[in-house]
């Protein structure tokens, strides 16, 4: 039935009027209507867009719980890359963290050390534990909501964050932007999950965190709605305007939009205020309703963020000042030596189960012999463990006093546990893994040396197992099905041998086997299939290459051609010809890859068996897609512009990235280092500052002339 003029204009009304309760409950906190007078009005909405199916909009609170359950979650590509955080642990982290900015500053800006540390802002945000979530919105309204992932590809989560009421469906004002936020649980809402959650016999979440993951991860949005998760919101990643000048500029934007922001947040002028307002909430964040495992610091102005960038894996100019973590005492029961995919052999203790820091844990890493040396640790000692940044359990004190007598030392093997090959010790160089503030002066922050031991047997099912599972994992090409237990059934049937001969499988190969039906051989055979096609990035991380992680392996694609002066590299017959010719000090010009990863990227692609790896892949189908962004030539090498304005014959994502491809870098914001400014349209107060400052000003014909 279509709506008449009376029900139209009652339906907006009530639109409005149910936003502003719900933006005064859920964003302000100050609730002025009841629940009965929320629910009335949602149930007299609902009524009539039922009635007048016309009546209908995507922003409307009615459908914040009307997606159907999913089948599973769309894999989406994030505009721009999620990174993540350096973390600091103690003050004195802190101050190197600052000091090495000011070199940097420095060095780009032309100023001393004192002059940049006088201009110097930071902006301290509560680090709240939750989920991380990124929105976009188009002309204003909410069209995708995503997880992060693995910082390039998140899951589509659009209808489970719709049910967020702290989330607005539509803007305050109709912009484009790409936002980034965090998604939490209230301790009182955990608590009486758990509840019902033992009642069903289901497991308890260990803590808020997990408890946010898991119910944004539900497929029925209705689940989620349930949990009643909140939000705050501290980062623009894209806008379709000018960007605010500071950091505490872009926190009131957000806020004026209609986002809910996390009030305690401060700006500090030195690391001493910044470490005055950390201590002050070492012990206020227990008293939250939500959980907060450290201060985040960020660099106010952002035209100084532009200038300090990012390395391979995270924003130079933002840390993350953790909390000191949990402790707890237990005992070991037992030390056992693992093997994992680069053929190192790691001592774990097993740990009588005790919780820490909101989960059980039953097993610790010792990292290696020269550990367990300097604590002095034997099975059968009561220790000290913590969850290193709040994640990985490590043991920091072994407490002798309670030795009984009966402890046993621990030696590491001789031969390799698992294939029984021979093992080799190799020194290696390394920083401590806990910090100063943390285990006092026990631990040095200077880099040591110790000793790691190898199995030497490339053959080793270990080693050729955990390869496997790297190759197949989320970074790596992504084989849903094909888990820990699946990999090691099929090298024991003699299914597989190698990673490529996974892509050989057929659902006859699987039907036989033991948890494998006709269903599920097809299943995994198709997804092996969908996974052929893989970009390089997320390639060259599953080849396991040691030293090469997912953010070199981004270092690399975005760099080869300019680093390296090579425009051949389109597909993987072309990695298999030119990757073997490329040297150790060819692979060391791209900025942020070391002596160990260059000679580890020169050794692999050296190895006969590799390349041979490669080409069986290849025949099987496998195509690697090299990325668009790609330098092209070095025409516009070390030269760095601005855009400003409303370009005609091009848009300005289109010449960012015209420039970028010719080596050039673009920059949000204008200083004394910024070679040119594009203006076009209308353009905003970068204008003006490039005039102020003398920068030179092009319009966009003089642009094109310059990138022909």
């Amino acid at each position: 039935m279509k709506s008449n003029r009376g029900a139209k204009n009652r339906a907006e009304k009530l639109r409005k009027e149910i936003d502003k309760f719900r933006y005064e409950y859920h964003v302000l906190d100050k609730p002025e209507a009841s629940d009965e007078v929320y629910d009335s009005l949602m149930r007299e909405l609902r009524g009539l867009e039922e009635k007048y199916p016309d009546l209908k909009r995507p922003d409307s609170p009615s459908q914040r719980i009307g997606g159907e359950p999913l089948e599973k979650f769309e894999k989406v590509k994030h505009k721009h890359r999620q990174w993540s955080l350096d973390d600091a642990f103690d003050f004195s982290e802190l101050q190197k963290w600052e000091e090495k900015n000011l070199r940097m500053l420095e060095k780009k800006t032309s100023q001393n050390t004192q002059n940049v540390a006088q201009k110097l802002e930071y902006c301290c945000e509560i680090k709240i534990d939750g989920l991380k979530i990124i929105l976009t919105y188009k002309k204003g309204f909410l069209v995708r909501a995503a997880t992060r992932g693995d910082g390039i590809t998140g899951e589509n989560v659009t209808e489970q964050v719709k049910t967020i009421q702290s989330i607005p469906l539509k803007l305050n004002t109709p912009v484009e932007i790409v936002v980034v936020g965090e998604a939490w649980m209230r301790r009182s809402d955990l608590e009486r999950i758990n509840k019902e959650r033992e009642k069903e016999g289901l497991p308890p979440f260990a803590n808020s965190r997990n408890a946010a993951a898991g119910s944004i991860r539900q497929l029925d949005p209705k689940i989620t709605a349930k949990r009643k998760l909140s939000s705050y919101m501290y980062d623009i990643d894209d806008l379709g305007e000018e960007f605010p000048e500071t950091q505490t500029k872009e926190l009131n934007f957000l806020k004026k939009l209609g986002f809910k922001v996390n009030e305690h947040h401060k700006l500090c002028r030195n690391i001493q205020e910044i470490e005055k307002f950390f201590r002050s909430w070492e012990d206020k964040r227990k008293r939250q309703e939500y959980g907060i495992d450290g201060v985040v610091v960020k660099i106010n102005q952002k035209k100084l963020q532009d200038v300090l960038g990012y390395t391979g894996k995270s924003p130079r100019w933002a840390v993350a000042y953790k909390f000191v973590p949990e402790k707890v005492t237990t005992v070991v029961e037992d030390i056992r030596v693992q093997v994992g995919r680069t053929g190192a052999l790691t001592p774990v203790a097993y740990l009588r189960p005790v919780k820490v820091a909101g989960s059980v844990v039953s097993r610790a890493t010792l990292h290696n012999e020269d550990e367990i040396k300097r604590l002095n640790l034997r099975i059968g000692d009561t220790v000290v463990i913590h969850k290193a940044g709040d994640v990985i359990p490590e043991v920091v004190e072994v407490l002798k006093n309670l030795r009984t007598g009966k402890e046993k030392e621990f030696h590491m093997p001789a031969k390799c546990p698992i294939c029984g090959g021979g093992v080799r010790k190799e020194i290696i160089k390394q920083s401590s893994a806990f910090s100063t503030r943390e285990l006092g002066s026990r631990v040095s922050s200077k880099p040591s040396f110790s000793a790691a031991h190898y199995c030497q047997n490339k053959k080793c099912f270990a080693i050729e197992k955990e390869n496997i599972i790297h190759f197949v994992s989320r970074k790596g090409f992504d084989i849903e099905g094909l888990g820990e237990k699946i990999v090691e059934q099929l090298l024991s049937e003699g299914l597989i041998s190698s990673a490529a001969d996974i892509f050989e499988l057929k659902t006859g190969d699987l039907e036989p086997l033991e948890r494998f039906a006709e269903k599920s051989s097809g299943n995994l055979v198709q997804a092996v299939e969908k996974s052929k096609k893989i970009e390089f990035p997320k390639f060259l991380f599953a080849l396991g290459i040691r030293h090469v992680g997912e953010e070199t392996a981004v270092l690399v694609i975005r760099n080869l051609r300019l680093a390296i002066g090579m425009d051949k590299i389109k597909n993987l017959d072309d990695i298999i010809h030119y990757f073997p010719k490329i040297g150790a000090e060819d692979w060391m010009k791209i900025k942020g890859i070391g002596n160990k990863a260059a000679e580890s990227l020169q050794n692999w692609f050296n190895d006969r068996e590799n390349i041979e790896l490669l080409r069986k892949m290849r025949n099987s189908g496998v195509r690697v897609e090299i990325p668009k962004f790609q330098i092209a030539n070095f025409k516009l090498q070390g030269q760095s512009f601005v855009l400003t304005g409303e370009l005609k014959l091009m848009t300005r994502d289109e010449a960012k990235e015209k420039i970028q491809t010719l080596g050039g870098n673009v920059s949000s914001s204008v200083s004394k280092s910024t070679d040119y400014v594009i203006v076009g349209k209308n353009p905003g107060s970068k204008y003006d500052k490039a005039r102020e400052l003398g920068v030179k000003i092009i319009n966009e014909k003089e642009l094109i002339k310059m990138i022909s």
